[in-house]
């Protein structure tokens, strides 16, 4: 092979990645998405341009952003397909830093090329740079080693060999997958190295399924066996696994119970007779219910969040824990008797095991009692309405905000009937993107999925920006579905850049932009602790000084359509009828501008989230609170 560039070398090295999962074997590196920058464009770039193969390059409008698409993309291939990003010195590095650590969080792996200092250090400091005074060999891209699973920095041309076949190592694992942030000097991008021909070969990557030690499973079966009425929870490691047909087979035969976290929800069917729903702080009645008389908790890919355990309140004291999962570090939490191995060969095993105690549990009409609970909790929900059915959420102390929000909009619809008609009228397939606010919790709570794969909640880092441009990486992925972003006001102008790539690409996704005057869920959480209606509304100030004025009357869809997109403005449930049925028929991208009452999601169903309240307060209502918290904490689970 002739000598080439390190860019070169690497363009090559990417366009020859594969996987294979049981025997299908599939391109790993789908393309490369980048804003272009100096440190960046005629190194990586003059490589893609000259010679990309079958890399598509993407443009990017915001790093962070770019980076949130190639995160969402990787997910909805089930982690069997990636898109690399590549960004210029500096801010376009440091851009990159929130998407990284929200792929780590979630075990997504995203491949990210920020370009770095000269090694020569001839021109420093650089255009850009960042100069640590105690050290020359620290820069911005040190930033990404915290929230990476792997981090290296390239400084010779011949280092980029063992960097990437360990970047490969990490990005197919499926325990401790997640970003991996390669540094790319800006000189040695250009510098020429006589790589081998190994190097650019075609390299097959098998993502394994860990096999269960028979002692482990011995142990979990042994467990379960003596529990009456166990519950298991479905996370992202069943879906991942494709294992969720065997999930519910197994609870079916065995007569568990099953409920669902924010990742693994859509692994498991909606409508399976023993799936309870969302289980947790934004969990239903159903689950909630369940979950507090169980006494074995199934963890099946479930790294046990706070939301997921009620901050370990939600359980009783003498519950026994076991896990299954890929990852021995979530597997021995809550202190756990544990079986590390894929979900799909453990459930496998575990199904044989029971079956050889003729195990059953001892649950009669408790789950079909609690689910029928929850579901003519749903019909209020969705009944729940400005005249009707305020009594049990909004307080007295809202009234104010209600009734000056009304009057600014004209709108009296509420978040919870507006989902429910969503559900109703959009295909049955359709891919749900969400990540942050009040949002969240409604959807895990109410949301029905009975299309494998179909929802793509970023819960794990909660990253407010995510929804949009995670709507466009989901399309990417499955570009003959319908995607919906489900996104606040809030993260809308967090970021949504990647709203002109989804015209720029002519990848259609749908916003349903549910504008509540502000960030609606903290209001929630701040004022429901005591505490003062303090910045979390959009507010002008008032003659005080204080953010307590006016509230601001923004159009959301007049920014989207100058971005090209079909835009709706919708204030009643016969303009949101007829804005779904229309924006089905639209090629481009659509934006619903959806104006809510503040104060109409869900909320409560039995658990607790601990927040750190202040101990110490002059106003009785943060005294009151806190004593809540102590009450709930002296009944909590210590690790």
């Amino acid at each position: 092979m002739p000598i080439m560039t390190t860019a070169q070398a690497l363009v090559k090295f990417l366009d020859n990645q594969y996987v294979s999962f049981d025997g299908k074997e599939t391109k790993f590196v789908d393309g490369v998405f980048t804003v272009f920058g100096h440190g960046i464009v005629v190194g990586l770039g003059q490589a893609l341009d000259e010679d990309p193969g079958q890399l598509r390059v993407y443009q990017g409008k915001n790093e962070q952003g770019m980076a949130h698409v190639a995160a969402s993309f990787a997910k909805q291939n089930n982690r069997r397909k990636i898109i690399a990003c590549a960004s210029s010195i500096g801010p376009g590095s440091a851009n990159m830093v929130t998407a990284a650590a929200t792929a780590t969080v979630n075990n997504v792996p995203l491949l990210l090329f920020p370009a770095d200092t000269f090694a020569c250090r001839q021109p420093d400091p650089v255009l850009q740079q960042f100069e640590q005074t105690d050290s020359l060999s620290i820069t911005t891209t040190d930033a990404f080693r915290p929230v990476c699973r792997y981090w290296d920095r390239i400084t010779r041309p011949e280092q980029l060999m063992s960097a990437m076949i360990n970047a490969m190592r990490v990005l197919t694992d499926t325990a401790n997958t997640g970003a991996v942030a390669i540094a790319l000097s800006q000189d040695v991008e250009g510098e020429s190295y006589d790589f081998p021909e190994s190097f650019y070969a075609k390299r097959v990557h098998r993502i394994t399924r860990i096999v269960p030690s028979p002692d482990e499973i011995a142990d979990i079966a042994e467990i379960i066996a003596s529990a009456k009425k166990p519950l298991l929870i479905a996370g992202g490691g069943v879906r991942y696994s494709e294992a969720g047909k065997a999930v519910e087979d197994f609870c079916e035969k065995f007569n568990i119970a099953l409920a669902e976290t924010q990742n693994g929800k859509s692994a498991v069917l909606s409508s399976h007779k023993l799936n309870l729903g969302g289980v947790g702080v934004t969990g239903n009645l159903a689950a909630n219910t369940i979950a507090k008389e169980a006494d074995v908790v199934i963890g099946v890919g479930t790294r046990f969040s706070d939301f997921t355990t009620a901050s370990k309140s939600l359980y009783r004291s003498d519950v026994k824990f076991v896990t299954i999962n890929t990852d021995r570090f979530d597997a021995y939490k809550l202190d756990a008797v544990k079986c590390v191995a894929d979900a799909k060969l453990a459930i496998a095993a575990l199904d044989e095991a029971l079956t050889a105690k003729g195990y059953r549990t001892a649950y009669t009409t408790e789950i079909a009692d609690a689910k029928k609970a929850w579901a003519e909790e749903c019909d209020k929900l969705a009944a729940y309405t400005y005249k009707e059915g305020f009594e049990p959420i909004i307080k007295a102390r809202y009234e104010p905000t209600i009734e000056e929000f009304v009057k600014l909009y004209g709108s009296a619809l509420t978040q919870t009937e507006a989902l429910f008609a969503i559900r109703k009228l959009i295909p049955a397939d359709a891919i749900a993107v969400a990540s942050a606010g009040s949002l969240p919790g409604c959807l895990q709570r109410m949301w029905t999925t009975d299309a494998r794969d179909s929802y793509n909640m970023e819960y794990g880092y909660s990253c407010m920006g995510y929804e949009i441009a995670g709507a466009l990486g989901s399309k990417l992925a499955a570009p003959d579905k319908e995607v919906y972003s489900f996104c606040g006001d809030g993260s809308y102008l967090m970021l949504h850049s990647e709203l002109v790539t989804s015209i720029q690409e002519g990848k259609k996704i749908n916003v349903l932009l549910f504008d509540n005057a502000g960030f609606g869920c903290i209001n929630n959480l701040e004022m429901g602790n005591g505490i003062g209606n303090l910045a979390t509304e959009f507010r002008k100030r008032d003659e005080n000084g204080n953010l307590l004025g006016d509230l601001l009357e923004v159009d959301y869809a007049m920014s989207a359509a100058g971005y090209g997109c079909k835009t709706y403005r919708v204030r009643t449930m016969e303009q949101l009828v007829a804005a779904l049925e229309d924006a089905k028929k639209q090629t481009v991208s659509t934006l619903l501008d959806i104006k809510v009452l503040p104060k109409s999601m869900t909320d409560g169903y039995g658990a607790w989230w601990h927040v750190g309240l202040a101990s110490t307060s002059k106003k009785e209502s943060v005294q009151a609170a806190y004593k809540v918290k102590a009450e709930n904490l002296s009944k909590a689970r210590k690790y």
